[in-house]
């Protein structure tokens, strides 16, 4: 997909409004608690059941790989997780896809090795709904009230043959991003076609609630909550919200049918825990949130300084996380350049069906085209055969279908 260079592609307008929407409400929901320990409520900010009483870390992140899957640069054995939608409901292996965006309750990391083993999976997407508006050059499309950007490392699903072009007007979609509030917009990191739905969903920042008329907004949409049973403590300016709507609009307004605290973090105590994203909200460089997740910096190490630490930097958080606060260890400035920070894909597994003419094979579920590999390791073209376990690492296809090997090693 087309690198977006600069952050002209969202109209100012529309930036100063997301930014002045940003309250220091959002930190505050978490940080006036950070002193304490003790979670162990079982209960996430999302209303679902916590992680197994045996997990010791959290990582929340995008989906970069399988083997089992690699989550923030960290390969998890999902062998015996136990895999969960939004809403709780139970799923399979087979629905983590590249480009997800999941949150992984897990055992100890191994930062030597870089693995753990999950124990739970949540696959969480930021937005589903109809395409309002497609805008070819900016690479960005507009679905409830929302504008989402397209990137080289937008994973598309096949169901979108063809990229970014495949998608029109009308369309049912589903999108997995990051929020960047710099420039008001979604960053896709998955996008799916989807047939039918009886709601669609959004998680976004509340904007000028309104507690009589009851009704907000996020970004450009406005939300009616009249009809929700059950509405969340923390609901107020510039806090998360996950809001399932009506598909069908009531006088301008979008009638939410559920409401649901957005934050991304575990409702228990975790000794380790990693979130990678935007910088949503800002107060100082010890004082911030990632995609939602307040953070005290206070005693962490600042691998880059901490003047870049400001809103809308992209950032790599580790630490422990106590009453809903990443408590940080170390903060890390991640790569900007290039489409938002020019993530490598990984994958490991067995290769299956080899089509030697195209130059082409599929590995965990994942078309690959290894006809522009640079290096090649302990393996060759000529013996790549189905059933010969390798790891690849690339890059995207222009359509964000494909994954083009850069580098292939085999692996006993």
């Amino acid at each position: 997909m087309v690198r977006i260079a600069t952050r002209s592609s969202v109209p100012a307008a529309s930036r100063r409004q997301f930014l002045g929407r940003l309250s220091a409400l959002t930190l505050s929901l978490g940080l006036a608690a950070c002193g304490g320990g003790g979670g162990g409520g079982g209960t996430d900010d999302s209303g679902h059941n916590g992680g197994s009483n045996s997990a010791v870390s959290f990582t929340s992140g995008v989906i970069s790989g399988f083997g089992s899957i690699i989550v923030n640069g960290v390969r998890f054995d999902d062998s015996a997780a136990t895999v969960l939608d939004d809403k709780g409901g139970r799923l399979s292996r087979d629905d983590l896809h590249l480009g997800s965006q999941v949150e992984i309750e897990g055992g100890s990391i191994d930062r030597n090795s870089g693995r753990a083993t999950a124990l739970t999976i949540r696959i969480g997407s930021e937005l589903k709904g109809r395409v309002t508006a497609v805008n070819l050059g900016a690479q960005t499309i507009s679905m409830l009230g929302q504008t989402v950007l397209v990137t080289s490392n937008t994973v598309f699903d096949d169901s979108l043959g063809g990229g970014f072009s495949a998608i029109s007007v009308g369309q049912l979609l589903e999108v997995h991003a990051r929020f960047d509030a710099t420039q008001g917009a979604y960053v896709a990191s998955r996008i799916e076609r989807e047939s039918s739905s009886s709601e669609f969903k959004l998680r976004g920042v509340v904007a000028d609630l309104d507690t009589t008329a009851m009704t907000f907004r996020i970004g450009s949409a406005v939300i009616n909550y009249a009809s929700v049973t059950a509405v969340p403590a923390t609901l107020a300016n510039g806090a998360w919200i996950r809001v399932r709507v009506q598909p069908t609009q009531v006088a301008g307004q979008w009638v939410a049918t559920a409401l649901e605290d957005g934050r991304r973090s575990s409702g228990d105590d975790r000794s380790e825990s990693e979130v990678r994203g935007f910088i949503t909200a800002w107060t100082s460089a010890t004082r911030f949130s990632v995609d939602g997740t307040p953070v005290n910096a206070d005693s962490a190490e600042f691998k880059d300084g901490r003047s870049v630490i400001v809103l809308g930097a992209f950032v790599e958080v580790e630490g422990a996380l106590r009453d809903g606060v990443l408590v940080a260890r170390e903060v890390k400035l991640e790569d900007s350049d290039d489409s938002h920070h020019s993530e490598d894909f990984e994958l490991h597994g067995q290769i299956s069906g080899l089509n030697t003419a195209a130059k082409r094979f599929t590995l965990r579920g994942v078309t690959v085209d290894y006809s522009q590999v640079g290096e090649w390791r302990d393996v060759s073209e000529a013996s790549l055969a189905d059933g010969l376990s390798v790891e690849v690492k690339g890059g995207l296809s222009p359509d964000g279908n494909t994954l083009m090997a850069s580098r292939i090693s085999r692996e006993d």
